[in-house]
């Protein structure tokens, strides 16, 4: 396995994870070029990586379904990691039709490519691919854990896990696989949990939680997954699976009031909304095979560190964010949440 890339590919690398891993990979790794491929959905946002080395960087406007696109990029590229997704949850429920689309027409057309070129291939997907646990079951989703899918969004990343892997032992693209659990940090749009509750906040209003509030996440800072991907890429086994998580499990009440807390808030500063419809109970990440097999260790252990880092963030970068508040509020009070 290579230990590093020439030229790779980033899809959906003005998003959020795909942008904090275009600026890891530019700052650790000094002998790689990245291309990054977006379609500028509302969830990518070219201002994310506008202060990256034009010399390193090139930033394409394109669609990861659009084949004669894809193909002539793959043409120049050693590899390419997958991040494009349409990734939220309360979207799919409404409207399923843009996930299918992306999260499996686009995964195929990225795997078409990389079988036609020989691009060494990573596909980022997420823990919900195995459903939920109950709040009192003390197991952990692993590698081996059957696929439960429960939303429109999981069961179209499902769907393309098997792509990837179908690609990697029917046409031997050399393919790896992610599977990660909540993702904080900067740049991340604020329909999610921990944007969405520290700009309403900085914008004077009460922030929401949906249900009772016990739904259980396993939050990792986004550094750490970028670390982790690149340890895959470089020298993950091919055909391989691995799950990133950094111990992290904390239910969503106790997530909200530690933000709270930390902005000068009391703990019962927030409004109760309707549940999801669906909500997944609980995820939990064991992520020993990466850490035995690759070496890795999450270095951003210290939760609520990361959390000021991350309210200290969007508290200073108000520009970035106050364009889509209001839209995003919109839609939320139309769906009662």
């Amino acid at each position: 396995m290579a230990d590093r890339f020439n030229n790779i590919i980033v899809t959906g690398g003005a998003g959020f994870i795909g942008s904090n891993f275009v600026h890891w990979v530019l700052d650790n790794q000094p002998g790689t070029r990245v291309t990054v491929l977006d379609a500028l959905t509302y969830a990518g946002n070219r201002e994310n990586v506008a202060d990256c080395d034009p010399e390193r960087m090139t930033f394409v406007h394109g669609d990861i379904c659009d084949a004669d696109l894809v193909g002539r990029l793959f043409a120049d590229a050693d590899a390419c990691v997958h991040f494009a997704a349409e990734s939220h949850n309360d979207n799919s429920i409404a409207d399923p039709t843009p996930f299918l689309r992306t999260n499996v027409e686009g995964t195929f057309t990225l795997l078409q490519a990389a079988r036609d070129h020989g691009v060494r291939f990573h596909h980022i997907s997420t823990d919900e691919v195995y459903g939920d646990l109950a709040l009192d079951d003390p197991a952990r989703f692993t590698e081996e854990t059957p696929y439960r899918p429960s939303s429109p969004y999981s069961s179209t990343k499902a769907a393309s896990d098997m792509l990837v892997r179908a690609w990697h032992r029917t046409y031997g693209v050399p393919a790896t696989i992610s599977n990660c659990s909540n993702n904080y940090g900067p740049y991340q749009h604020i329909e999610k949990f921990i944007p969405r509750q520290i700009t309403n906040i900085l914008c004077g209003a009460r922030p929401k939680l949906y249900g009772d509030g016990l739904n259980v996440r396993d939050w990792i800072h986004t550094e750490d997954h970028s670390s982790a991907v690149w340890a895959i890429l470089t020298e993950g086994r091919l055909g391989e699976t691995y799950l990133i998580g950094a111990d992290g499990e904390r239910n969503n009440i106790d997530v909200l009031r530690a933000i709270l807390a930390a902005m000068g808030c009391g703990p019962d500063d927030f409004d109760w909304v309707r549940d999801r419809p669906g909500h997944d109970r609980r995820y939990a990440i064991d992520s020993a095979k990466l850490r035995r097999e690759l070496g890795w260790q999450p270095k951003h252990t210290d939760f609520a560190e990361g959390l000021a880092d991350t309210i200290a963030w969007y508290a200073a970068n108000e520009d970035w964010w106050r364009p889509a508040k209001e839209a995003t509020e919109a839609k939320y009070r139309a769906q009662g949440q």
